[in-house]
């Protein structure tokens, strides 16, 4: 909100009611509570959870209040497609979350919100509680006795004015007519504009984790090294151990520190193996270089024969899907490993669907593989011979390229192939099952994605088939997961990934 928020000293908020058994305080405790405190109360619009279902999150130490009516407008809105109908679903379920397992005093004393939730992008970690409205309201003012829910809600806010004489009480609307009227009887009125739809980070593990200042001071002693051809592992022991997953990056952030990754534990005991760096034009990959360490870090799980699934989440323009097609042009027409590179998506419009379409299978998903076309330009490019070896070259490429479509996946296998799934973020975990099991033996997959671009209706970033995925196989010795976080697209992408 656009309001400088107030640290309290005291953790614990009494009751929204009155409680008459607590012990009486003494004129000068009482003023001095009053003073450190400065506690607010934000009661929450129907529309404001409409509009962003994490908003009960984003309000800090501060208290929210939710009248039962939103509760029956959530209800009455929860069916449709709609992007609105979604948030007011995933709303429920952050509710429901809260609420369960609650008893009815615990409502009435009102709920902790979790101080873990990531969504609050930076901002200080919600502290405060959340109150139900557990009593019928009492109209204060002749001017609210037309029924209606705008006036229901504005009723129990001049209610809460009247028993929290001590509080801000703040009413949060969309409505800009509601807050009018708000304005008119003297309620205080806030737009909502800490609006953000959650990003990967928000929901899921990074793949990769930071290495503290003092890490080779506390586990280095009984550390040993050794080296297997080009490649260089470790042997550390230590509490941080315990933290880690196999599969999992590890880095230095100073200057020439190590780039990881943990290929066995076994306790408080890890193996290390240094990572190849793709940076360098010695290790380019079909002509594509690395240009971050995450960017590094997926090429080094994309181009390892012993990880058969690995899943890449990052915004528009972090280069996902190039990489990854890079790393399957280089293990099929260079090492031969795989026999040919398939690629599919899920075929969910991001506007208005444009109605059918002629032609075979591969046809119809040309239009929606505009990625696979892009990224193919870029990666021929390069090559010599003008225009007419590009073309040549991008047609033998295209051979080798399978485009199919999800719809006719059912009781398929791939064998030795590297199969790319792109828009991963739209399959439910029942589509993310069935395509996983269609992997034979030497086949490996790739999940690309971004849940923050979710466009399947019902499907939200804590239920997509995306999210269902890196959750369960995080941990399996043969997959690996990453999150692209700078774009490298262009800084027009890149502004506009951050700021909109």
């Amino acid at each position: 909100m656009r309001q400088k928020s107030l640290k309290r000293r005291v953790r614990s908020e009494p009751p929204l009611a009155a409680d008459s058994d607590a012990a009486p305080m003494t004129a000068h405790a009482e003023s001095k509570s009053r003073q450190h405190r400065a506690r607010r109360v934000f009661v929450l619009d129907t529309n404001v959870l409409m509009h962003d279902p994490t908003c009960i999150f984003r309000f800090e130490e501060h208290d929210v209040y939710l009248p039962m009516v939103v509760l029956e407008e959530l209800d009455a809105h929860k069916k449709g497609m709609s992007e609105a109908s979604r948030n007011v679903r995933q709303a429920s379920r952050f509710l429901d979350d809260i609420i369960r397992g609650a008893t009815k005093e615990q409502i009435d004393r009102g709920l902790a919100l979790p101080s873990g939730f990531s969504g609050n992008h930076g901002k200080k970690p919600s502290s405060g509680r959340l109150y139900f409205q557990t009593r019928p309201t009492v109209s204060v003012t002749p001017a609210l006795q037309v029924a209606g829910n705008d006036n229901a809600i504005l009723a129990q806010t001049l209610s809460l004015q009247r028993d929290l004489p001590d509080a801000t009480v703040i009413l949060v609307s969309k409505d800009i007519n509601l807050r009018i009227k708000a304005a008119v009887l003297g309620v205080n009125v806030e737009d909502y504009y800490s609006d953000k739809t959650l990003d990967d980070t928000d929901v899921l593990f990074g793949g990769m984790s930071e290495l503290p200042a003092d890490f080779w001071e506390r586990h280095g002693q009984d550390m040993r090294s050794w080296k297997e051809g080009e490649r260089t592992f470790y042997e550390i022991k230590g509490p941080a151990v315990g933290e880690w997953q196999i599969n999992q990056g590890l880095y230095e952030s100073a200057e020439h520190g190590i780039e990881g990754i943990v290929r066995h534990i076994d306790g408080e005991r890890a193996v290390i193996e240094l990572l190849r760096d793709h940076r360098s034009e010695r290790h380019a990959v079909w002509g594509i270089n690395a240009r971050n360490r995450e960017q590094n870090f997926a090429l080094n799980l994309l181009m390892d024969p012993q990880i058969d699934f690995v899943s890449i989440l990052g915004p528009a323009g972090t280069g996902k899907t190039l990489l990854t097609l890079a790393a399957g042009l280089l293990q099929t027409l260079e090492s031969n490993r795989f026999v040919e590179i398939i690629m599919t998506r899920v075929t969910i419009p991001l506007g208005e669907d444009i109605g059918f379409l002629p032609g075979t299978e591969e046809e119809k998903m040309e239009p929606w593989m505009g990625a696979l076309m892009d990224n193919l330009e870029v990666l021929t490019g390069s090559q010599e011979g003008g225009n007419w070896g590009r073309a040549a070259t991008q047609d033998l490429l295209r051979n080798r390229i399978k485009i199919r479509s999800l719809n006719f996946m059912r009781g398929r296998t791939f064998l030795n192939r590297f199969v790319i799934l792109d828009e991963a973020q739209n399959l439910t975990p029942k589509q993310m099952k069935a395509l996983i099991t269609r992997a034979g033996p030497g086949t490996k997959l790739a999940c690309l994605g971004n849940v923050s671009q979710i466009d399947t209706p019902y499907l939200t970033e804590t239920t997509s088939g995306l999210t269902y995925a890196v959750s369960r196989f995080r941990g399996w010795p043969h997959s690996g997961h990453v999150t692209l976080v700078r774009g490298e697209r262009s800084r027009l992408a890149d502004f506009a990934s951050d700021i909109l």
